[in-house]
């Protein structure tokens, strides 16, 4: 999905076509009056997808209900507009500040303090369950020894996860707990992107910010005051290697999709994907 067709289906649903475009990736996130309208992927072939957004709706009333700061809907349930799903929120106050790894843990304590909702349920954190998907739609872009390659990394590595004993007991988890997903506001921090919400290993939402520190450049500071703040690092269980090698070959997967179009997220895909035929966890990870 490109920012035209995104903008075809805003036209659609009745909404402004010239709206502000604020992100595009997994979904189009478009800015519209005191509104946000997030627009995903077709999902006439992917059912997945309509479920997916219609979750993140009933996981916002469930976070409202229960006292938890985080993004709030407008409208009670997902809208389909011409085979997309499209939900809308109330837009939150401008950032006060960038979000910061301590900003996240007391959100996280506060997640992972909560029982199962009720009224609906929460999935398994599929992390691995994009990657055909994504591959798929890098097409012949990427070298198909490099897919395979991943593919069984894949399954080796979703063996190993359901083999795992946790350190925390699982619950609710956020899904992608990355500082991107937190906002600063004038009243304090709230979690925002909330579609990958799960009942898994709490571990899950631990791994990424370690994973952020080794891959991704996070200062160790940022990456020890997180620590500290939510009381324990993932980095000391054994099961930290298993989720961490998941979710780098979702990573990789994830760039996979773009490469058709974009050259940078070509070579940024081979990078990756060098690294870990290399096993090498040093190799430094950026954005294209």
């Amino acid at each position: 999905m490109d920012e035209m067709r995104a903008r075809e289906v805003l036209t659609a649903a009745g909404l402004p076509g010239g709206a502000e475009l604020l992100a595009l990736g997994e979904n189009a996130v478009f800015a519209v009056g005191d509104l946000v309208v997030k627009t995903g992927r077709d999902a006439t072939h992917h059912p997945e997808l309509r479920e997916r957004a219609e979750r993140e709706v009933a996981v916002a009333r469930w976070l409202a209900a229960s006292g938890v700061p985080a993004v709030r809907a407008a409208e009670p349930t997902a809208r389909l507009v011409e085979g997309h799903p499209v939900t809308v929120w109330h837009r939150l106050p401008d950032a006060v500040r960038p979000s910061e790894p301590r900003d996240l843990a007391p959100l996280l304590t506060q997640v992972h303090a909560l029982p199962a909702p009720e009224g609906f349920t929460l999935p398994r954190r599929e992390l691995l369950g994009g990657v055909e998907r994504w591959l798929r739609l890098a097409g012949d872009a990427i070298d198909p020894a490099d897919a395979d390659y991943l593919r069984g990394r894949r399954d080796g590595f979703a063996k190993a996860a359901a083999a795992l004993a946790p350190h925390l007991p699982p619950g609710p988890i956020h899904g992608d707990a990355l500082p991107r997903n937190v906002h600063v506001g004038p009243e304090g921090a709230v979690l925002v992107d909330l579609e990958t919400f799960s009942f898994d290993l709490r571990e899950h939402d631990l791994v990424v910010l370690a994973l952020s520190r080794d891959r991704y450049g996070l200062p160790s500071d940022a990456y020890d005051a997180f620590t500290e703040a939510y009381g324990w690092d993932v980095r000391a269980w054994e099961g930290c290697a298993v989720l961490r090698g998941a979710r780098e070959t979702a990573s990789c997967a994830w760039v996979s999709q773009h490469a058709p179009a974009n050259p940078k997220a070509l070579a940024e895909f081979r990078r990756r994907v060098a690294s870990l035929r290399q096993d090498d966890p040093e190799v430094r990870w950026y954005p294209f």
